[in-house]
């Protein structure tokens, strides 16, 4: 939801800034925001925090990390949407949004990029929006407070995640989807122009077919054709061909080479 999107988008721009300086940059200070409290509850304790009549508060957690989501009683409380992630760890709920018995728990190991990113982006908003209570011992920490080696590895899975999320954004600027239309009369039209795949830029672009490695087939991206190569300074030493020459580009058969607009039958 945007919700998350914001925090994600935040940690992604903190990443590519890391990439760009690339001096002694620890890219894990835009993971997690820093501790603040330290208090230690054992998972009985936080059970205690559902926020019924009678019990101490409202609390969550997320990777091991408690919050008090006291201001968010309607959605976190009895009967709220969210209850049942109340007085538990529930941060694989979070990514997959399975919030029955079985989707209610910590467990992270197996989930994807995006579901790892979509945990990340849930951490910062309660870190952006709560107040943080301490660690929970158990999974991600152990009974001193230190972090376990599950915990390093779900935040080294969020790191891999920001990094491939930050290159296919880059490419994406590099490489621009094409506008495609098809009708049965005319077949199929490609075309770039300065607004194509959502990318707004100082150039149009000629259509060209882009073969990912992983990927099965290509797609159509509008490719720059003149001017230095992608992240290269203006010099004498390119041949001012843009990425034409880039390996992973096909020309479109029966389409000149230089036009914006292919039309095939």
């Amino acid at each position: 939801g945007p919700m998350w999107r914001g925090a994600a988008a935040a940690a992604l721009l903190c990443l590519v800034a890391a990439w760009l300086l690339g001096v002694g940059f620890d890219p894990r200070s835009c993971l997690l925001p820093p501790q603040v409290q330290s208090r230690l509850l054992s998972a009985a304790e936080l059970a205690r925090y559902r926020g019924a009549v009678g019990e101490p508060g409202l609390y969550l957690a997320v990777l091991g990390r408690v919050f008090d989501v006291e201001r968010g009683r309607r959605h976190y409380g009895p009967g709220g949407t969210y209850s049942g992630l109340a007085g538990r760890d529930a941060t694989r709920a979070f990514a997959t949004g399975d919030f029955t018995q079985a989707g209610l728990v910590d467990d992270v190991s197996a989930l994807s990029p995006g579901e790892m990113l979509a945990v990340q982006s849930w951490l910062s908003f309660y870190s952006d929006n709560y107040d943080p209570v301490g660690k929970l011992v158990g999974r991600f920490y152990d009974e001193n407070g230190a972090p376990t080696e599950a915990l390093r590895q779900a935040e080294a899975a969020i790191e891999e995640a920001l990094k491939f999320q930050a290159e296919s954004e880059q490419r994406k600027q590099q490489f621009p989807p094409c506008n495609s239309e098809w009708s049965s009369a005319k077949g199929s039209r490609f075309w770039c122009s300065r607004q194509s795949g959502g990318v707004p830029r100082a150039w149009a672009g000629v259509p060209r077919k882009l073969y990912s490695p992983g990927a099965t087939g290509s797609r159509c991206v509008c490719v720059r054709p003149s001017g230095p190569p992608w992240g290269q300074p203006a010099s004498s030493q390119h041949s001012n061909r843009g990425d034409l020459d880039d390996p992973h580009l096909q020309e479109y058969d029966g389409c000149h080479p230089q036009a914006q607009q292919c039309v095939l039958a």
